[in-house]
Order: structure tokens, then sequence, then C-alpha cells
């Protein structure tokens, strides 16, 4: 049976504000959904919680369909943030090592080779440098990266394309449409289009209900 990330009348605050609530819905395996809507809307603060790095205020985060006991979601999932999560002073090989490592890859699947990661974003043959030394770009394009290198069924990406020039963004729809087909799940924040077909949910601001499109 296919998995699917169920949500159910989840509400979240920032700081003291409830910033949204009452938000459901469900991404099934080759599916994608865009949150879209104003700065400040809670997009980012959805994803965190999605992956668990939030603490919801009501309403729940499942995953449906998985034949093995998980304590919570976020044990199948990647989060790539607005932040590449990668030290400076390490090279790239020794960042991705880290992050292969640290994950592993969950049930049903496996990450590639380092070095495969890196041809796949296009940046073959630079992964001995420190990540500092990179642009913005191929900082942006090395964080990607680390979703290659250990296996999760379930991307939940804030901003991906963010620093990324017109070719990368191809690239990059290219490896979520991959993703999909291939029975990933995909969540992701922007205000550039994915690349992908989606569903779409427009946050509203101002502690509202998301709205499905």
């Amino acid at each position: 049976m296919p998995i699917s990330l169920v949500v159910e009348d989840l509400s979240a605050k920032r700081g003291e504000d409830l910033i949204f609530h009452d938000i459901s819905f469900v991404v099934s395996a080759g599916e994608a959904l865009v949150v879209t809507g104003p700065n400040g809307s809670g997009k980012s603060t959805l994803l965190r919680v999605l992956a668990g790095l939030l603490a919801a205020e009501y309403g729940s985060v499942r995953l449906d369909g998985i034949s093995f006991e998980i304590g919570h979601p976020r044990e199948l999932c990647h989060y790539l943030g607005h932040r590449n999560a990668m030290k400076r002073e390490l090279t790239v090989a020794e960042n991705l090592s880290f992050w292969k490592s640290f994950m592993g890859d969950s049930d049903g699947g496996s990450g590639i080779g380092l070095e495969e990661a890196t041809e796949a974003l296009g940046l073959g043959g630079i992964s001995h440098l420190p990540f500092g030394y990179l642009s913005a770009g191929q900082q942006r394009r090395m964080a990607m990266a680390k979703l290659l290198v250990a296996y999760r069924p379930i991307w939940i990406l804030d901003e991906p394309t963010a620093a990324l020039d017109a070719s990368a963004d191809r690239l990059f729809a290219a490896l979520v449409s991959r993703h999909l087909g291939a029975g990933g799940i995909v969540v992701a924040a922007t205000h550039q289009p994915l690349g992908v077909e989606a569903r779409e949910l427009r946050m509203t601001g101002f502690a509202g209900v998301g709205e499905m499109v």
C-alpha cells in the first residue's frame, strides 16, 4: 500500500500568537503539494511542524500505508530549510558523508554515492573543496545532494530554489520529478514554480485556514 502524509486540523503558534489553524490535507505517494502565501502567513512554520522541528498546538501529522512502526513521520522525512545546514570549513564530501551517516536510509530505498550525488547536481569534481569556497548557487545545489545520499520518501522543502539560476531550477525540477516517479512525496513552500505538477495549499495568514487550490 502506498504511503500517504495525512495532516488533520493542524494549528501552530509563533511565540504566543496562533499563526494558522485547522489545516488539513493528504499527500499520497507520487504527489507534490506546493505551499504558497504572503510572507508571515505560516508557510515555514507549517513545514517545520511537518518535519517535527516544531510542536503543533493542536491537530496531528501521521503516515498511512507504512508496514513498520515509527515514532514520528520525521523519521521518513528530509527537511531542506532556508539554510543549507553545511559546515563551511568542511569539504563538500565531508559534509555529505556526515549527512549520509547521520540520516541513514529508511526502509524501502537506498541513497546514492557522494560523487554520484554531486554529478546529479551538475557539480562533479569539486567535492574536495571546502563548502565555504562555493558560490551561493553551488552551495544550494550541494545542500540538495543531501536529499540523494540518504533515502527518505518524503521531501519537505522551504524555498528550495533560492539562489539558483534557470538551468539549476530545471535540474532540480528533474530531481523532484524522478523522486515523485519513484513513489516519493514532496511538500514545498515556494514563491517560484516547482517545475512539476502539484496541488496548491494557499496560506492566508492572520491565523487563517489554508485553502486547497
